[in-house]
């Protein structure tokens, strides 16, 4: 058996999942609501910014988190992102679940000592 080939066909599952079809939906409302999905980009450029600067070793200032905080909290103004973020987080779950049913090989190598 081909490891890479089960790989594929968990992928070519998972895209029939309940999971992926919600949060595609979810996605697209997202998309059709122009302000909404305006502040979903600017909050994943900042996101970005953030990332890239903890990586560079550069601090993130109290001005960089206020940025952030101020607005993520605008995020909530809108029903489609609150709806996106629900699905995110049961696709996360999801996802969570499979790699361990996918690493417990290798746990159990480790349990072993």
């Amino acid at each position: 058996m081909n490891i890479y080939d089960s790989a594929n066909q968990l992928e070519q599952d998972l895209r029939k999942t309940t999971e992926v079809a919600e949060l595609k939906l979810a996605f697209e409302a997202v998309k059709a609501n122009d302000l909404a999905y305006k502040l979903f980009d600017k909050v994943q450029n900042k996101q970005f910014e953030l990332q890239q600067k903890q990586m560079q070793g550069q601090e993130i200032t109290d001005d960089d988190i206020k940025a952030m905080r101020e607005l993520t909290d605008q995020l909530s103004n809108y029903t489609e992102i609150q709806n996106l973020m629900e699905k995110e987080q049961k696709m996360n779950s999801m996802m969570d679940e499979l790699n361990k049913i996918i690493s417990k090989p290798i746990a159990e190598i480790y349990q072993d000592k």
